[in-house]
């Protein structure tokens, strides 16, 4: 991976409407102190996998320490270093245009986009200041939640005046002041890993779930540097068919010649497909002459 930086890009109406701001540096002291957003799940760190479900926004600023990620990033710090969330919420805004600013913490492995989905569109529903998650106990997650960038940033100044700096203060004194609304997402999505046990139950989590291939595809085409949005099933029953048509290893060398067909085609996920269709075609071709070839011998024998 590459260690990105962007240059905070002027707005554009054609852009998303929203921007992100993603929370990247406590202390991690349940931890040990351990580097959080870089401790991996499912292969990937727990900061990429946060960039990815955020991957719709126009500008995505990071407020902690640089580091390499996925995908370009607008970096700043908190002042000073390690100033708690508010500070750290503030040091972002700074470098967010959008009207709309979703904020996350840098430690959630199952967020996905349709959580941040779900959120954009109850913001655009209600028209309050904002919008949680909430978690599966019904508590209240102000770190997996979009607000109205103008509401956000007064209510932070107004804190600040009032106490004199932000640093230290809590998240409640900020949301409270808020006219904010609630989602049920997936009950995954406001997971995060605080503690060893969170990180080991995190691990075996993506091992064991029905979406592990999935969540494999998607660990690999970020590792790629790929953007492509594919039908798995197609891959999958194309490489059923050579293994059981013509022989196993041809699964693995078929899936390596469709891809580079698609290339070859444009690269989109249209032609992966079609190609894989083709290719699966000329295999139960291939085992159907084969079947044809072995009945007479069959009967004879």
């Amino acid at each position: 991976m590459t260690a990105y930086d962007a240059a905070a890009p002027a707005y554009d109406a054609a852009a998303p409407a929203y921007d992100a701001v993603v929370l990247a540096g406590g202390a991690a002291k349940r931890l040990g102190g351990a580097d959080k957003p870089g401790l991996s799940v499912g292969g990937r760190a727990l900061l990429d996998r946060v960039l990815t479900a955020c991957a719709g926004a126009a500008t995505t600023v990071v407020v902690g320490g640089r580091r390499p990620t996925a995908r370009p990033v607008v970096w700043t710090r908190e002042e000073p270093a390690g100033g708690g969330p508010l500070a750290a919420l503030d040091a972002g805004l700074r470098h967010a245009s959008a009207e709309s600013v979703l904020v996350l913490s840098a430690d959630l492995p199952f967020l996905a986009a349709p959580t941040v989905d779900a959120l954009l569109g109850e913001l655009r529903r209600t028209g309050g200041d904002g919008v949680l998650c909430t978690d599966a106990d019904g508590r209240d997650q102000p770190l997996v939640a979009v607000y109205r960038a103008e509401p956000l940033r007064r209510e932070l100044a107004l804190l600040a005046s009032a106490h004199g700096a932000l640093a230290g203060l809590p998240l409640r004194l900020l949301t409270r002041e808020l006219v904010l609304a609630r989602v049920e997402a997936d009950p995954l999505a406001s997971f995060d890993c605080d503690t060893w046990e969170d990180l080991a139950a995190a691990r075996a989590r993506i091992r064991d779930h029905g979406d592990v291939l999935d969540e494999w595809i998607t660990a690999v085409k970020d590792e790629l540097g790929i953007e492509l949005d594919v039908d798995t099933r197609v891959l999958l029953d194309l490489a059923r068919d050579a293994a059981h048509g013509v022989a196993r290893p041809a699964a693995p060398l078929t899936t390596f010649l469709v891809g580079y067909a698609a290339a070859q085609a444009g690269g989109s996920g249209k032609d992966v497909e079609d190609a894989a269709r083709k290719a699966a075609a000329l295999a139960l071709r291939w085992a159907a002459e084969a079947e044809a070839a072995d009945g007479p011998k069959n009967d004879a024998g």
